[in-house]
């Protein structure tokens, strides 16, 4: 095993000529070029005074910049602190706090936050990408000094925090998981292992169009794509045009995506236009895809989607289908080479085959703990066992279904109701483009179910149909009684549904 950085280092010495990095813009990186700004960079913030172990913050889009950050860090011993760089500054300001960030990188659109939060005392310093104004400490004017000699740090791989990934986690609440060189590193191997083969180092072209803020990209696209010498092709704002052109242009054979991304390619009127067949590795994270968008995708394409499960705390991925044989659509697969994983009771007791319970997991991948949470960590992680507070089943050849978040599982009359399961009925409607389902606070059941609804343009469908149709697919405690019929879903960057606006949304909407 070795570090992040070593990642990058053993790439160039036998592919350092290949093209690493295609920008939005099509400006083209080799690998050895890469490494020189890497190297550079690192050299730059050493010299400065930065120290392994201090926290550094990326706020930027899918950028050559981003890429170029965070080998720096890795190989000075940083910390690289994940922000979404459509936060506010108020959310800024809490990560900014809670991880005693001391440095801060953001290209314009954040440049005004970045210098409030540096006048407010809160940072050392702040380097923006380019120079704006009289700015003068950037990223581009630092990678373009002459190099200097560089102190090596060293790096306990197993125990050096390379990441600290911010999610809500499976009690609530913002909490910084702790990823390590280790965790990081062991989980693109797991990843690449799973291919047997197939995924060919210096061959590979990926389409990152997921932002690399969130482990899933950062993981499954940049740091795989580094690893096995692929060419990674930036997408910096998802526009579904403008991602078929890129497909059509570069052919990339790797495609790390969303729901949403299958969905609105297999929805796109002219979709036909573009040559779609360069793609042999689809993967999807961030949330369940319906089974429809899937067979369709492939239909379209000729290659299948491998479903998969991961979380933040566990860096990210732990399940995924075979991509080459045993598929089951619908299930996430069987645990990555080396994870182990089982269904658990209330009381951490294994549960028999088909029953529904919490899923654990153990494995190299799973995170250190939550950063100064002691709480969370001891509630999270027992016995190295990961608790992911997703309910799951398992079927009888170990492949591992998931059915709903305990939080959102709702009890109406005393019953259990698992969201996905309904969502899974709905979707099969012919005019339904996209559903979510969640549980509303009602005085006499504890809870109602409410579906909130997208048609296909030109479909007409009323909530009186659709309880008709689910009376024929769900027993009547899981019929929803509510219908909201929207333009779209609320969705975070990442394609994943925002359930806390739907919730807010039903409540308003009763009242």
């Amino acid at each position: 095993m070795v570090s992040v950085y070593q990642l990058l280092v053993e790439t160039v010495q036998c592919y350092g000529n290949r093209v690493a990095i295609v920008s939005d813009e099509g400006e083209e990186i080799t690998y050895k070029n890469l490494k020189e700004k890497v190297d550079f960079l690192a050299s730059a913030w050493q010299i400065q005074g930065m120290k392994k172990g201090e926290r550094i913050g990326l706020m930027l889009e899918n950028s050559p910049y981003y890429i170029i950050s965070y080998y720096a860090a890795m190989k000075l011993g940083l910390v690289i602190v994940q922000i979404n760089p459509n936060y506010t500054l108020r959310e800024l300001l809490v990560i900014v706090n809670d991880s005693e960030l001391l440095y801060l990188i953001v290209d314009e659109s954040n440049a005004e936050n970045g210098r409030y939060t540096l006048e407010m005392g809160l940072l050392e310093d702040i380097y923006l990408t380019e120079s704006i104004g009289k700015q003068k400490m950037t990223l581009s004017s630092l990678i373009e000094q002459e190099n200097q000699p560089f102190v090596e740090t060293s790096i306990n791989i197993e125990e050096d925090i390379a990441v600290i990934q911010y999610t809500g986690g499976t009690t609530g609440g913002i909490k910084g998981a702790m990823l390590t060189h280790a965790n990081l590193v062991a989980n693109v191997l797991q990843g690449h292992k799973i291919y047997e083969g197939k995924m060919k180092y210096g061959q590979e072209l990926v389409l990152i169009i997921t932002p690399l803020y969130h482990v899933y990209a950062m993981t499954c696209a940049m740091n795989l794509g580094v690893y096995i010498a692929a060419t990674n092709i930036l997408v910096k704002s998802y526009r579904i045009k403008e991602t078929l052109e890129k497909i059509n242009k570069y052919q990339p054979t790797i495609l790390p995506g969303v729901p949403k991304i299958y969905s609105d390619i297999v929805n796109y009127p002219n979709v036909m236009d573009y040559r779609l067949d360069s793609l042999k590795f689809c993967t999807c994270g961030s949330a369940p895809i319906p089974i429809e968008i899937i067979k369709r995708f492939e239909n379209l394409t000729g290659t299948i989607i491998a479903e998969g499960y991961g979380l933040s705390e566990a860096s990210p991925t732990t399940h995924r289908n075979l991509p080459a044989k045993n598929r089951k659509i619908g299930s996430i697969g069987i645990p990555l080479p080396n994870t182990d994983s089982k269904v658990v009771d209330e009381n951490g007791d294994e549960l028999p085959i088909g029953f529904i319970g919490e899923l654990i997991i153990k494995g190299p991948q799973v995170m250190k703990g939550y950063w100064k949470r002691d709480r969370e960590t001891n509630d999270t992680l027992k016995n190295k066992w990961l608790f992911t507070g997703d309910l799951a089943k398992q079927d009888d050849e170990g492949y591992f279904y998931i059915v709903g978040r305990k939080k959102e599982l709702i009890i109406t009359n005393g019953f259990n109701v698992y969201p996905q399961e309904v969502e899974n009925v709905l979707f099969d409607h012919p005019d339904i483009k996209e559903v979510a389902v969640i549980g509303i606070d009602d005085d006499l059941k504890g809870e109602i179910i409410k579906a909130f609804i997208v048609v296909h343009s030109g479909a007409t469908v009323n909530a009186a149909e659709l309880i008709g149709y689910c009376y024929k697919e769900l027993a009547p405690y899981k019929v929803p009684e509510k219908y909201d019929f929207l333009d779209y879903l609320p969705r975070s960057n990442v394609g994943k549904v925002l359930v806390k606006s739907l919730k807010e949304m039903g409540r308003d909407s009763d009242n």
